[in-house]
């Protein structure tokens, strides 16, 4: 079969979207490891769902690996020491105004491995699903949604359709590009296996045009020999931003639409980024869990851009010290992206497992903000089909009962109706403050 004959085209195309400069520096940039840090501070919430206990106590020797916070509650996922070395602190933390409890670990510099650890028998789904929950694998594209609740859905579910995320569509951003490059191996065992292990009829990966060289990687997986009935597809799409966000990938894969409030198995599809499906092929076959993550640092104030292989719990002030620090005049310093990430407030922040890019900017020159003129490219840019323009005006006017009306809680906060807005209104902001304006008046 002819590697242009295996290419999908999206079964629909997404409405609205940004054209994006890609700033993609690094893609070109084999990824380097960073030295374990003396001290590291391991949040123990790290995903979507609830907080982990204390697994170890103050002065316990700790390990690459060893698990030193679980929680009994369904939407959860362990975390596990990054480094060998003493546990010296259990303790709320401020990392710029978000307070979290974290394990504080002085580390040995020795980096041992934890002696319970070892390759996995998987063999059945069950299996499976225990593997990744026992890895401590959350979503590693920035969600943070426990792999373990994705792979084992709903009896009712018909799960027909594994979509594997491979868009980065966000400037800058080249950790998940490195993934299909570096741990390709691993990545095609492990479409494979959670194929066959959950028995899923389709696979489709999902890449932006841009990516030629990951494209041509990612089509041996298509090739393969296990693919005897062409059920695995690698699908182009066009790159444009918010093109890897979920609802918006899943329309495009299949043309179904995700319902506000249901996930993703309740209609069928099992969505994956590309390096939680390497990550969990690599715990599987060398039993060690999720420790450490691959970043991009980059943006215009960082003096020499990376990808890095960077222990969790890494403080950021020692990653950008590692690539060689920033400007002077560096104006913000984002987790993840510079559509989609959050700004933080202080470099003592950490390394999580959603990190996948830190991202720092020089100052720049402040667009007026102006009244709105009613143009309506607000509404043409977003992929959700709504009118942020008008949510601002209720806002504004204090009728927050329109916000339902409105469909607020569709809006999935990519920052395309900002980026457009030629009266640099603060939109995306407005969402949020109405999606939680709205939370909070149902409670």
């Amino acid at each position: 079969m002819k590697y242009a004959e295996s290419i999908l085209h999206p079964v629909k195309h997404i409405h609205g979207g940004a054209m994006l400069e890609h700033y993609k520096n690094t893609a070109d940039f084999e990824t380097v490891t960073m030295p374990s840090p003396d001290t590291v501070y391991i949040p123990l919430s790290q995903h979507i769902g609830a907080p982990c206990e204390p697994k170890v106590s103050v002065g316990d020797q700790v390990f690459v690996g060893t698990v030193i916070g679980d929680s009994d509650a369904a939407v959860s996922a362990p975390i596990h020491s990054s480094v060998s070395g003493t546990v010296k602190e259990i303790a709320d933390k401020d990392f710029g105004g978000r307070t979290v409890k974290c394990i504080v670990i002085e580390s040995d510099g020795k980096d041992t491995p934890d002696i319970t650890l070892a390759k996995k028998q998987v063999n059945t789904a069950e299996d499976l699903i225990k593997a990744a929950r026992d890895c401590g694998l959350v979503g590693l594209g920035g969600a943070g949604f426990p792999t373990h609740i994705k792979l084992n859905p709903s009896p009712n579910c018909r799960i027909d359709t594994l979509i594997i995320n491979c868009a980065e569509c966000e400037p800058y951003i080249t950790s998940d590009y490195r993934e299909s490059i570096e741990n390709f191996g691993g990545i095609i065992e492990g479409v494979y296996l959670i194929k066959r292990l959950l028995r899923i009829k389709k696979v489709v990966i999902c890449i932006e045009r841009n990516k030629p060289k990951a494209i041509e990687k990612l089509m041996l997986v298509a090739a393969d020999h296990r693919d005897a009935d062409d059920s695995v597809k690698v699908m182009q799409l066009p790159d444009k931003y918010p093109q890897g966000a979920e609802k918006t990938i899943i329309y495009s894969a299949t043309g179904r639409k995700l319902p506000l409030g249901k996930l993703p198995s309740d209609i069928g599809c099992i969505v994956m980024n590309i390096t939680s499906v390497g990550t969990l092929y690599k715990y599987i076959s060398t039993g060690m869990p999720l420790v450490e993550k691959r970043i991009t640092v980059d943006g215009s104030a960082v003096r020499r851009p990376k990808n890095l292989l960077v222990k969790i719990g890494t403080p950021i002030k020692d990653v950008l010290e590692f690539v060689g620090g920033i400007h002077e005049k560096t104006e913000k310093v984002i987790a993840g992206g510079p559509m989609m990430g959050s700004c933080v407030v202080s470099t003592s922040a950490v390394v999580e497992k959603r990190t996948n890019a830190i991202t720092v900017m020089k100052e720049q020159k402040k667009k007026p903000q102006t009244p709105c003129i009613r143009c309506g490219r607000c509404a043409s840019a977003c992929p959700m089909n709504l009118y942020p323009a008008n949510v601002e005006a209720a806002l504004n006017s204090g009728l927050y009962e329109r916000f339902e009306d409105l469909n607020v809680n569709y809006c999935m906060e990519c920052g395309c109706c900002s980026f457009v807005c030629p009266a640099a209104r603060p939109l995306t902001q407005v969402m949020r403050v109405a999606k939680q304006s709205l939370r909070r008046n149902k409670k």
